[in-house]
């Protein structure tokens, strides 16, 4: 079976009947109303790659160094012996 849109021909034949069918007014808004579908299309399309991706990124190890946040003062606990001694 051959290609339909092999021939110029048929594409013009078909956008005249297109144009006949829906009118001059209709189609301005039909294309408009088309690229906004595809761009809403097209950018959810571009959030789930970022989310995917996200995820992927989330999932791997991450190799570095462990860096400390700041060093707080330590307070050690007191020796046995100088609970005996504060205790008398």
């Amino acid at each position: 079976m051959r290609n339909l849109f092999e021939h110029p021909l048929f594409i013009v034949v078909l956008l005249a009947l297109v144009a006949v069918l829906f009118g001059g007014k209709r189609l301005p808004e039909a294309a408009r109303g088309l690229g906004r579908s595809m761009r809403i299309f097209k950018s959810e399309i571009k959030q789930m790659h970022d989310e995917d991706e996200e995820r992927d990124r989330a999932k791997q190890p991450v190799e570095g160094r462990v860096v400390e946040g700041p060093a707080a003062p330590r307070q050690e606990a007191p020796d046995a012996t100088e609970q005996r001694d504060q205790r008398a």
